[in-house]
């Protein structure tokens, strides 16, 4: 669950205001992939899910001669990253498994958005087209085992009779892969190296409500009424461990393109 980005039914729109204001483990996480990127500071750079811009930001300052491209597929989530970025980047509100781009660029960046996506055979097709010969792919995402407990407390409560009326869709709304498979659809796709590992990151959200409710339950709260999106949300909290830990599991991604 995620994180940032296109959820993986199609892009949707986040609440980008709460989102930068409770997604200081994603951000921490970003931090983390960003300190194991090596850069010359010329590069030209594709943010794949820059969500509201709070590692984009990061990224830029380590490109003071290159440029960033920054993809989301929420309008409000463009918004707030062209808030904070501002003219040192251009955007792109877009689905990533539609993904164009009218320049390659040398480096495709990303965390905590592949999951939102359905199919990454696609997805990896996408960003490798995005790629010039010798670029990169450095990303992090929701992994195999990703909070596994919260889903299975989320599962139980969307099957109360008043939630399941309005649920058409509780199956497939994640995508979390695990490092074999990922490493195997990178290749395929066109990527000459391929290296992928998981990692436990859990999280004891400060605000558990306000967390669930923007980061984690977003494509069960869409397809339900105004007046049950906030009691579903406080019973997937209340069928869940005490204090709300979030096991999440990182799937990190590093793959090159021949040069």
């Amino acid at each position: 669950m995620s994180d940032a980005g296109p959820m993986n039914t199609g892009a949707r729109e986040w609440d980008a205001e709460t989102y930068d204001a409770v997604s200081d483990p994603q951000f921490s996480w970003g931090m983390e992939v960003l300190e194991r990127l090596e850069l010359r500071g010329d590069e030209d750079a594709l943010d794949a899910g820059c969500g509201s811009g709070r590692v984009s930001a990061e990224l830029l300052k380590r490109l003071p001669e290159g440029s960033l491209l920054a993809v989301d597929g929420s309008e409000a989530m463009i918004a707030k990253a062209r808030e904070r970025l501002g003219v040192r980047a251009s955007y792109l509100v877009a689905d990533l498994a539609e993904l164009r781009v009218e320049q390659p660029v040398d480096l495709v960046f990303s965390t905590a958005t592949f999951h939102w996506l359905p199919d990454h055979a696609r997805l990896f097709a996408r960003l490798r087209a995005a790629l010039r010969p010798g670029g990169r792919l450095v990303a992090q995402c929701g992994g195999e085992g990703n909070v596994a407990e919260h889903a299975a407390a989320v599962a139980g409560v969307a099957s109360q009779p008043r939630f399941a009326a309005h649920l058409k869709q509780t199956e497939g709304l994640w995508n979390f892969a695990g490092p074999e498979q990922t490493e195997a659809r990178l290749r395929a796709a066109g990527f000459t190296e391929a290296r992928c590992w998981l990692e436990p990151k859990p999280v004891q959200p400060a605000d558990p409500l306000a967390f669930v409710m923007t980061v984690t339950i977003g494509p069960f709260l869409a397809q339900l009424p105004e007046d049950l999106q906030r009691p579903f949300a406080e019973e997937v909290i209340a069928a869940s461990s005490q204090p709300l830990v979030l096991d999440y599991v990182r799937l990190n991604i590093e793959a090159a393109v021949a040069a």
